[in-house]
């Protein structure tokens, strides 16, 4: 493993940690019934827009091709306002039991898509990892129902719906879309001007369609400690995470990056245990063992690069008699 690949790799557990602590962070906020869901987007859309761009004023400057601005306003589309926006609305309509589920097919899409687009081989390596990892979020997700007395505490989860479902499922997509036909753009600009047009175009879309009545929420009722709250998820669950992200996609195939996803649930329900939220029992363990040996698999497996390395050492002994 490079340095780079090391560094790749901390950036996207970082990103991963901060990411899985904001569940429970919104959870708390949005629990008090001040602020609504699509509010607390636009707080980390416009929020975020801001911060890079005055982090951009520090850092050196750096110029944007021309022919890549339209591809920043899409790639705004499928990482930011699809995937943050529809996710959101999807969550709102459905059980958060089906929306946990529905995140577990993000590793699983990007594969797809990386072999159909970067032509990254789907190796049974790969393919077993991806599944471990899944094996255990859903562990996570139903571990519960699987205790005594837990049926009866699931069925208390929320109701499930079939629009919902499909628009939580619909922004899995549009991110692991992102990660795969824009990994290009990514390597070429820095995290800070990457990120600082994304939010920018993000920004340009949301304002006309809830810029309203994000300043008519009742801001001024909102006590100190919700602030806080909505403090860490711009500042680390949005700003943090979006600067540390590209970092591992410049490094990292993209099916390695989404396996991160899996280490989220396991963040968040750690806290949430320390926070009496949730308990801790043996299926957790197992799940937290499952999820993080499925990223140890995928990362291990074989890559396209190393198809075509093969490939040219096979080529190169025919050449020489060998």
């Amino acid at each position: 493993m490079t340095k780079d690949q090391r560094t790749g790799h901390l950036a996207m557990l970082a990103a991963s940690v901060m990411w899985g602590a904001m569940a429970p962070v919104s959870k708390y906020v949005l629990a008090a019934g001040i602020v609504g869901a699509v509010a607390v987007t636009d707080v980390r859309i416009f929020g975020a827009a801001i911060l890079f761009w005055v982090t951009s004023l520090f850092t050196k400057s750096e110029k944007v091709d021309k022919k890549d601005y339209l591809r920043l306003f899409f790639a705004a589309l499928f990482a930011i306002v699809l995937n943050q926006g529809v996710y959101i609305t999807g969550v709102s309509m459905t059980s958060p039991v089906d929306a946990s589920i529905i995140t577990t097919s993000l590793p699983i899409v990007t594969m797809i898509l990386a072999a159909i687009f970067l032509r990254e081989p789907i190796t049974s390596k790969k393919a077993g990892g991806v599944i471990l990892g899944m094996c255990g979020a859903l562990l996570l997700v139903f571990g519960d129902r699987l205790m005594p007395g837990g049926g009866q505490a699931a069925s208390h989860a929320g109701s499930s719906n079939l629009w919902g479902d499909l628009l939580c499922l619909f922004a899995q997509c549009s991110y692991a879309t992102y990660l795969v036909i824009f990994k290009n753009l990514i390597a070429r600009y820095s995290p800070v001007t990457l990120m600082k047009w994304m939010f920018t175009f993000a920004s340009l879309i949301m304002l006309p369609l809830s810029g309203v009545s994000f300043f008519s929420e009742p801001w001024a009722d909102v006590p100190a400690d919700q602030f806080a709250g909505l403090g860490f998820i711009l500042f680390g669950g949005t700003f943090l995470c979006y600067l540390l992200v590209p970092l591992g996609q410049k490094t990292l195939r993209p099916t390695l990056v989404a396996m991160y996803n899996y280490v989220q649930p396991v963040v968040a329900t750690f806290i949430a245990v320390l926070w009496g939220m949730d308990t801790f029992n043996v299926f957790k363990l197992v799940a937290v063992i499952l999820v993080f040996s499925g990223v140890i698999l995928v990362n291990g497996s074989r890559s396209r690069a190393d198809d075509e390395l093969t490939a040219k050492r096979r080529s190169r002994g025919a050449s020489t008699g060998e």
